[in-house]
């Protein structure tokens, strides 16, 4: 494994380079683009689905994509699997609800930090899907 001789993590560049074939593998072997934004509705209406099947199948968005455990879901669950075992094998894994540099630019303040986390998520999912992903 390359480091980068700094924290323990890996060289950015070649993570970058290593995650750039992961995409294009995934294309050429599976036929299948790397996304995530869908995962993220599916599991909105496989839980919406739990509490109100009805309304489910009603919407016009889940009568073309049915709500379901499938081949996108299940990379996302490994993304954060693969991350959480890196950070803990790696022995760089803590839990913080305001990071370090987050905390030295704005202060310690969990709902700012909150608020933020949200509003930027919001927003970029929302990119996210009205570019199709």
């Amino acid at each position: 494994m390359v480091k980068d001789g700094g924290d323990g993590g890996w060289n950015p560049y070649l993570a970058g380079a290593l995650a750039g074939v992961v995409v294009v593998l995934s294309v050429v072997v599976a036929g299948k683009y790397v996304g995530a934004s869908t995962s993220f509705v599916r599991s909105a209406g496989m839980l919406e689905k739990l509490f109100s099947p009805e309304h489910v199948s009603r919407l016009e968005y889940f009568l073309r994509e049915t709500p379901k455990v499938e081949w996108q879901w299940m990379f996302v669950l490994g993304i954060m699997l693969g991350s959480f075992i890196s950070a803990v094998t790696s022995g760089s894994f803590r839990v913080h609800a305001v990071p370090d540099m987050w905390r030295g630019h704005f202060g310690g303040g969990v709902g700012l930090r909150a608020f933020t986390a949200f509003v930027g998520g919001a927003v970029l999912l929302f990119g996210a899907r009205l570019a199709g992903g």
